[in-house]
C-alpha cells in the first residue's frame, strides 16, 4: 500500500531552520511543510506591505529556501523520493514571496523548478462592501475606518492541491489554516473525495499533530524531574508516515534531540482546541474525541480514531487594525533593600505619570521577578527577599507621544529616584490589534499562480 511521508520544517515565524535541514537531508520524505503564520504575524505583513508594495511575506523565506532546496533539486536529479515544499510563509504577499523562491533557485543554479503562488485569502474589499459586519468584539468594520489594515481568510486545502496538480514544486500561500497544509498532500496522494469526512478528519489530526513542529517532540513539553526531554538543543522536528485511509505513525529522524511518545502527541492533539468533538476548520469538522496513541516503537506512535462531519458553511476571517501605541520603561535594582527601592520606583514613575498629565488607555507596573506573573497577592507569599528586581511600566497610549514619556519617566530614575538603578530600557511600540469574523464560502475565490523557476 502506497503511503506518503510529510515532515514538519517549522512552528512559527521565527522558528529554527536545522530541524528542517535534517528532515529535508534524512527524513526520506515527500513534502516538507512550513507552517509559519500567527493571526498577528499576518496583521504584520500587511502592514510592512503597505509601506512596501514588495514587502509582506516570511522574513526566513530566502534562508529557509537557500537551505532546502537542493534536497528538491537532488530529488528530481536522482531517482529518490521527490521532496515537494508547503509554506504559508507568503504570509501578505504570496505572489512576491515566490518571486523570491525563484530569484534563490537561480542563484541556486537550480532551474526548472516549478513555484506556486496561492492567493485569494486577502478579503480586505469584500470588508469594505459591508461596513456594518460585526467583528467579535463587537466593534464594525465601518467603527474602525483607516485603522483597518487587513483582513484575511482561512482558506482550506482546495487551492493547495490545485497547484499540486499542477506539478509545483513550491507552494506558496497566505493565509491557509494550519493543518490545510498538510491535508493537503493526502488529498492530492490519495484522491480523497471532498466529502470523505472520515478520512479528512484524520488526515486534519495529522495535520495538528505536526503543525507545531518541535512542539510535539519534547519542547513546550519539558519540566524538569516531570516530563524530561533527552537533547533539547538538538531538538528533531516531526514527520507522519500516513497509508491510504489516513492512518498515521508520527516520528522524527533517528538521532535527532526530543521525544515522542503518547503523552507529547496527547498534549499537542489538545492545543488551541475548544472543542474536541467539534474541531471547526475550513476542509472538515473533526472529531477528536476517541483519538488514541499507541507507541509502535522508539519515538513512534501510532494515532488512531479521528473522524469528521460536513465542513462549515462559513470561513474564519482574521481582521488586523491599528490600536494605539505601548510605551515601555524598564530598569533594575540590586543588592539588599532592592525590593523596596523597586517599589519605591514604582510609586515614583506612576505618581509622575499623572502629575505630567500623561493619558493612557491602561498601564501596567510590574515587579519582574515578584509580582509580574502571578499578582502582589501570590507574589508575595515567598520569604525569601530577592536581590535583583526589575521594574517594568507599560501603557497603551492612543497618542505616540503620550507612548514615549511611559520611557522617559522610567528613565530620568536614574538620578531621580531610588539609589542604585540601572539597565534602563525603553520603546514604543505601535498596537496592531487582531479580531475575527465569518465570510460565507462562496465569498473566497482562491486562485493558483504558477511559473517555472528561470
Amino acid at each position: 500500500m502506497t503511503t506518503l511521508r510529510i515532515g514538519s520544517g517549522a512552528g512559527y515565524s521565527g522558528d529554527r531552520i536545522e530541524p528542517a535541514v535534517e528532515l529535508a537531508d534524512k527524513g526520506d520524505l515527500d513534502f516538507l511543510v512550513f507552517e509559519c503564520l500567527a493571526e498577528r504575524t499576518i496583521a504584520l505583513a500587511q502592514q510592512a506591505r503597505l509601506a512596501d508594495p514588495d514587502a509582506g511575506f516570511d522574513p526566513l523565506l530566502s534562508e529557509r529556501m537557500r537551505r532546502v532546496l537542493p534536497f528538491v533539486a537532488r530529488g528530481r536529479e536522482i531517482g529518490q523520493r521527490r521532496l515537494r515544499i508547503i509554506s504559508n510563509m507568503g504570509a501578505a504577499n504570496p505572489l512576491s514571496a515566490a518571486q523570491e523562491v525563484r530569484r534563490v533557485a537561480a542563484e541556486l543554479g537550480l532551474h526548472g523548478l516549478k513555484v506556486a503562488a496561492l492567493t485569494g485569502d486577502d478579503v480586505l474589499a469584500a470588508l469594505h462592501a459591508d461596513p456594518q459586519a460585526l467583528l467579535d468584539n463587537g466593534a464594525t468594520v465601518a467603527s474602525l475606518g483607516d485603522r483597518l489594515i487587513s483582513a484575511n481568510a482561512y482558506l482550506g486545502a482546495e487551492g493547495i492541491v490545485e497547484a499540486l496538480n499542477a506539478d509545483a514544486d513550491v507552494v506558496i500561500t497566505g493565509r491557509v489554516a494550519d493543518p490545510s497544509l498538510f491535508l493537503a498532500p493526502q488529498l492530492f496522494t490519495f484522491g480523497w473525495a471532498q466529502d470523505d469526512w472520515t478520512r479528512i478528519g484524520r488526515g486534519t489530526l495529522i495535520g495538528h499533530l505536526l503543525e507545531c513542529a518541535g512542539q510535539i517532540t519534547g519542547g513546550y513539553f519539558a519540566d524538569p524531574g516531570v516530563k524530561d526531554v533527552p537533547d533539547l538543543a538538538r531538538l528533531g522536528f516531526p514527520l507522519a508516515e500516513v497509508d491510504a485511509e489516513g492512518r498515521a505513525v508520527i516520528s522524527k529522524v533517528a538521532g535527532s534531540g526530543g521525544r515522542i511518545d503518547p503523552a507529547t502527541c496527547t498534549e499537542q492533539m489538545i492545543y488551541e482546541v475548544h472543542d474536541p468533538k467539534a474541531y471547526l476548520t475550513p476542509d472538515v469538522t473533526a472529531d477528536f474525541s476517541n483519538v488514541s496513541f499507541t507507541a509502535v516503537g522508539t519515538n513512534q506512535v501510532r494515532a488512531d480514531g479521528a473522524e469528521g462531519r460536513a465542513r462549515p458553511d462559513t470561513l474564519k476571517v482574521s481582521v488586523g487594525y491599528l490600536d494605539g501605541w505601548i510605551g515601555e520603561g524598564q530598569m533594575s535594582y540590586g543588592g539588599p533593600g532592592a525590593l523596596a527601592r523597586a517599589r519605591l520606583a514604582r510609586e515614583v514613575v506612576l505618581e509622575r505619570l499623572k502629575l505630567t498629565g500623561v493619558v493612557v488607555d491602561e498601564v501596567r507596573a510590574e515587579l519582574i521577578g515578584v509580582d509580574s506573573l502571578h499578582g502582589a497577592t501570590l507574589g508575595s507569599r515567598t520569604a525569601a527577599e530577592p536581590w535583583e528586581v526589575r521594574l517594568r511600566v507599560a501603557a497603551r497610549c492612543a497618542d505616540k507621544s503620550d507612548a514615549i514619556r511611559i520611557g522617559n519617566e522610567v528613565e530620568t530614575l536614574y538620578t531621580n529616584g531610588p539609589y542604585g538603578g540601572g539597565g534602563a530600557t525603553k520603546g514604543v511600540r505601535q498596537v496592531v490589534a487582531v479580531a475575527s469574523l465569518l465570510l460565507p464560502r462562496d465569498a473566497v475565490k482562491p486562485h493558483v499562480h504558477l511559473e517555472d523557476a528561470s
